[in-house]
């Protein structure tokens, strides 16, 4: 069953008419699981909590701005798992980002037939204030997607209400609330959650713990993505081995980035391909592979050439028959971007190499891509296909760094680096698991 949260200004009757069709089995595919105010003392959060249903207050008076008050609310929405959003009676227009995650999941109850007596400052009573004045013998109600443009979205579905005599504003609210919006928007609500549900599965974004639990040997690992309140931007990298040589490595820090060194040197009987530096940092942008490549794309960058020129100088590596495929990414901070990339062989032959690159401007809040070496174990071990896996970040870099590590087969994981690097000023935390301590 999908979550849904309702977003809410005041005293929430169009929140009831949800509740009381859940209730009631109108509403049967989703469930509210969350109402967000923008006001404390609104009287939807009571009706919520009469019925057990969570709730939230995020008010734009204790934001520094529109971007926080926004990124506050999409981190509840990601935080509680939401799928659909409905906005009853919400007087704060929902900025890019969150209409951009949840795009064609926020639904609004509008008090008109749209497109007439809509768009910025027209809601509540001033709706059928304007009907009115007007002289319309007509009005209603209308449920439609959110976009950018206020009241602009596709309309889902709308219910038309006759115009009485010696209407007043009040008198003409109560009857389009009572005729159509407690009628339309729950079915409205109960259609999008049918037609969510039905989306092919594939669509749907993954947590990194459901993609890691289920594979014992991925190999090396890269993840970038930015955090839910799109103030960090996210790099992890794990290894895994399956020989003794393999897993004698740890990850120590080195300078700004990091390297593999043995947890033994008396062990250690090959360092080629083994030992090297993961992540470097040149400027605004953190460079992570799985090799030495990564010095080849910080030396490339730092004669002023690209990320792509550095990577068309390099091959998969040559450990015959695995042939493991170059795996690697770059984030930048001031743009806001990453980028992923994956070297391999063409169907295992040695002399052919598939060069694959993949770039994310504006990405995402909350969402993150998943790039590895390998598709599963096997002998020999078969590449990674496909794009980079779309997954869930948190804001919380030790909440991330422990769903990763711990979701790793406990066999052959070895060591993993997590970073969380301030948009704004570069400033990082990082964090370094090791197997061998």
């Amino acid at each position: 069953m999908l979550n849904i949260a309702v977003l809410i200004s005041g005293n929430g009757t169009n929140l009831q008419a949800l509740i009381d069709a859940q209730e009631s089995g109108k509403l049967t595919s989703g469930k509210i699981t969350l109402v967000i105010s923008s006001r404390k003392d609104a009287y939807g959060l009571t009706r919520a909590r009469k019925h057990g249903i969570k709730t939230e207050v995020v008010e734009k008076k204790t934001c520094i701005d529109e971007e926080e008050f926004n990124n506050l609310i999409l981190t509840k929405l990601l935080e509680n798992n939401i799928d659909i959003v409905v906005l009853a009676g919400f007087l704060s227009i929902l900025g890019q980002e969150v209409i951009w995650e949840f795009d064609k999941r926020i639904i609004n109850i509008h008090p008109s037939l749209i497109p007439s007596f809509c768009g910025p400052g027209l809601y509540g009573l001033k709706v059928h204030e304007e009907a009115l004045k007007k002289g319309v013998k007509i009005t209603g109600a209308t449920v439609h997607y959110v976009n950018e443009i206020p009241d602009g979205g596709e309309i889902i579905m709308q219910k038309a209400v006759k115009v009485l005599e010696g209407d007043t504003p009040e008198t003409l609210q109560k009857r389009v609330m009572e005729e159509a919006e407690w009628i339309i928007l729950p079915q409205a609500v109960e259609l999008i959650c049918t037609e969510y549900s039905r989306k092919d599965k594939r669509m749907e974004i993954k947590t990194l713990a459901e993609i890691l639990k289920t594979n014992s040997y991925l190999g090396r690992g890269i993840v970038i993505g930015i955090s839910p309140d799109s103030k960090h931007g996210i790099i992890a990298y794990f290894i895994m081995g399956r020989s003794l040589n393999s897993r004698n490595r740890i990850f120590v820090e080195d300078n700004e980035g990091i390297r593999t060194q043995a947890h033994d040197p008396t062990k250690m009987t090959d360092p080629s391909l083994i030992i090297y530096s993961p992540v470097k940092v040149l400027g605004n942008n953190t460079i992570v592979t799985n090799g030495d490549q990564t010095d080849t794309i910080y030396d490339y960058m730092k004669n002023g050439k690209t990320f792509e020129e550095a990577l068309n100088t390099r091959t998969f590596e040559p450990d015959k028959p695995n042939f493991t495929p170059r795996i690697s990414g770059i984030l930048n901070r001031s743009e806001k971007s990453y980028k992923l990339s994956i070297l391999k062989s063409c169907g295992g032959n040695p002399k052919s190499t598939q060069r694959f690159y993949f770039n994310y401007h504006n990405p995402l809040p909350g969402q993150g891509h998943f790039i590895h070496t390998y598709e599963k174990d096997g002998a020999p071990l078969p590449s990674f296909e496909g794009e980079p896996i779309a997954v869930l970040v948190h804001n919380d870099i030790d909440v991330f760094t422990c769903e990763i590590w711990d979701s790793l087969n406990f066999e052959n994981k070895v060591s993993l680096f997590v970073r969380y690097i301030d948009l704004s000023s570069g400033k990082y935390i990082t964090r370094i698991v090791n197997k061998n301590v």
